[in-house]
């Protein structure tokens, strides 16, 4: 039976036992190496980071901070192997590495997604049920495409462009790794890349599965640290295509330090999604959209419907029908498959996320947060939603990545759609109404690179995702996703 101890308790009265997922199927080393060249050596300069579990503040594992060395040894590696092997492979061949490493990450989803909550403070749930299938699924669907690469461009000579460098963000550590590495290799590229340092046990897993499965020493490359590496990376003269997920601001940098060089690159950065309710919509469906849009994820994600426009008939409804459920939500243990939002990813974030709860009210927004405990130890935050914001507050414009919601009402549609788009972002949106016409107007309208209709954050490996205006250049995923990676002579 369970005891006080052992519950896990929301405001809403219930308890439940817990149900953690069990660690004793996962080895996480104690250090950990640079993957170059097909092999983990130690970094040139001998410096380690650690790699913290947010839920508990404990070390992980140390983990090799690679310097401009250490870079140059990767590209030269995945240049070599790019010249001598994987480009000159047959396309059939390197489809089946990227199938073999694909079967193998299935065979290992349960260790990876373990590892995944760890490491980067999400549920179990969302691990487990969405990141580890998803990046699967994308290796499964771009070995699909690697001979055939002309049916794909018919008309045109697809050819790789080299060694692309990759550096991705914290919030989706091991989908984002798939996300940039399966189209490169399907389309004959090599890869250097580098993960968050917050966030890196899953590509490091990474690693040791691709040698297992054989893949060429030198194809994949996966090299750790902070911000000087991964500008190593993308200002390395033999990198050929550079592909960033991460902030704006970082995005705008790397712009420029691109300008006027003949480097291909892709940029997704920040978003300030708008999930708009209509009155006709379905409303219990929607106010659970809009907690999946936002708090189940910890509002860790790009493209998180942080802002919500209610139809003022409704509003009333919608903010009293999310209250409720904000409580019903766990907050705790990433781990344990009870828990709805994890960890918030490091004291960094944390940090933020409490500034702008304090900046949102300071510009006169009503603050509700849910109630309940938070564990002791960890980076914690209660779900929360501002009312009664403007168009101009900080929270309703800057991207916050965290489980915090702005809400504002509309009357009529065209005023929907203005405040919708008056915003610096242009990554995604949601709609909710029982009208199809509705939807179609107003996905016309949003400019946005994807809108969800009566759901939200929904992703498949054949479908393009990226955004418009601050949110980013090109697209990953689907065809537009392996474009990013090829030569397209005529």
């Amino acid at each position: 039976m369970a005891t006080a101890e052992n519950t896990l308790a929301f405001s809403g009265g219930w308890e439940y036992a817990p149900a953690p997922e069990s660690t004793d199927h996962i080895e996480v080393a104690s250090r950990y190496g640079l993957f170059i060249d097909g092999d983990f050596v130690r970094p040139e300069k001998g410096r380690y980071f650690d790699t913290i579990n947010p839920a508990t503040e404990e070390r992980l594992s140390r983990v090799a901070l690679a310097g401009p060395e250490d870079v140059d040894k990767a590209v030269k590696a995945a240049r070599k192997a790019y010249s001598s092997v994987w480009s000159r492979m047959k396309p059939a061949e390197r489809g089946k590495y990227i199938f073999r490493i694909a079967r193998m990450l299935q065979e290992r989803a349960r260790e990876f997604a373990a590892i995944e909550s760890l490491d980067g403070g999400k549920p179990i749930r969302e691990s487990r049920d969405i990141d580890i299938p998803l990046a699967a699924a994308h290796f499964f669907y771009y070995a699909g495409w690697a001979d055939k690469l002309e049916y794909a461009f018919p008309g045109r000579r697809p050819r790789p462009l080299g060694v692309a460098g990759q550096v991705i963000p914290w919030n989706f550590p091991l989908l984002m790794a798939a996300w940039k590495i399966a189209p490169a290799l399907a389309a004959g590229n090599t890869v250097v890349l580098k993960p968050a340092e917050t966030t890196p046990l899953t590509a490091l897993k990474l690693a040791e599965l691709i040698a297992d499965a054989g893949l060429p020493p030198g194809v994949v490359n996966i090299v750790t640290g902070a911000g000087d590496t991964g500008s190593a990376i993308v200002e390395h003269p033999g990198v050929n295509k550079v592909a960033f997920t991460g902030s704006t601001a970082v995005g705008k940098r790397i712009q420029k330090a691109l300008a006027g060089g003949r480097k291909s690159y892709t940029l997704e950065l920040g978003g300030k999604a708008a999930n708009i309710v209509f009155a006709d919509a379905a409303i219990d469906q929607a106010v659970e959209g809009i907690v999946n849009g936002i708090f189940f994820n910890q509002g860790h994600v790009c493209c998180a419907g942080s802002r919500l426009f209610v139809q003022e008939s409704v509003a009333d409804e919608v903010v009293e029908k999310l209250s409720q459920r904000m409580e019903t939500l766990i907050v705790g243990d990433p781990l344990d498959k009870n828990t709805d939002i994890g960890a918030i990813n490091s004291k960094m974030q944390l940090d933020k996320i409490r500034d702008y709860l304090k900046v949102g009210e300071a510009e006169g927004g009503s603050l509700h947060q849910a109630s309940g405990k938070l564990p002791r130890k960890g980076y914690w935050c209660r779900p929360a939603f501002f009312t009664g914001v403007s168009q101009s507050s900080r929270v309703v414009q800057e991207e916050i990545f965290g489980p915090v919601l702005a809400i504002q009402t509309f009357r009529t549609f065209d005023e929907a759609l203005e405040k919708a788009n008056n915003t610096p972002y242009g990554l995604s949106g949601g709609v909710w109404t029982d009208k199809g016409a509705k939807i179609f107007r107003m996905t016309q309208g949003l400019k946005a690179g994807v809108v969800w209709a009566n759901t939200f954050n929904k992703f498949d490996p054949t479908s393009p995702f990226g955004g418009y205006k601050e949110s980013g250049v090109g697209r990953e995923g689907g065809l537009h996703g392996l474009d990013a990676y090829l030569r397209l002579g005529e």
